[in-house]
């Protein structure tokens, strides 16, 4: 196989990231590739040196490939896989986002710290990316 058979797509700084876009279009039956993983898995940090970790498809499937990658949603959904709509200004474009703001939380998290682990317990809100309006769902 030659290279001009197939087409990159995204590049990604974590495996996270290309796995899950992996896992979307293989379910959707498109051959996926994926390069440089297995160095930047070894070390994280050489992921902005090898330009990061690159999805290919082959070149046919290119097309179908970036509509299925362009219906992930980038904001926050609801469980009914709709979008969340801020209260203030009424946009689609959410983010769901931690805050520390009473005692439980803060403690939670000092303890976590101390343990060298993740918080444990913390409140979620969400935020609207165009007004910065904060609010619960």
């Amino acid at each position: 196989m030659t290279e001009d058979q197939f087409t990159l797509l995204r590049r990604f700084q974590y495996s996270s990231e290309a796995i899950i876009y992996q896992g979307k279009l293989e379910s959707q039956g498109i051959a996926v590739f994926l390069r440089d993983i297995t160095i930047i898995d070894s070390n994280p940090l050489y992921s902005n040196a090898v330009g990061g970790i690159k999805l290919f498809v082959k070149t046919e499937d290119a097309s179908k490939a970036n509509e299925i990658l362009n219906e992930v949603s980038l904001y926050s959904v609801d469980d009914d896989d709709k979008l969340i709509i801020c209260p203030k200004c009424e946009a689609e474009q959410t983010d769901r986002i931690t805050s520390i703001k009473d005692w439980k939380s803060l403690l939670a998290f000092i303890f976590a710290w101390l343990i060298t682990i993740f918080p444990i317990y913390s409140k979620y809100k969400y935020q609207c990316q165009i007004c910065k309006h904060e609010f619960n769902k």
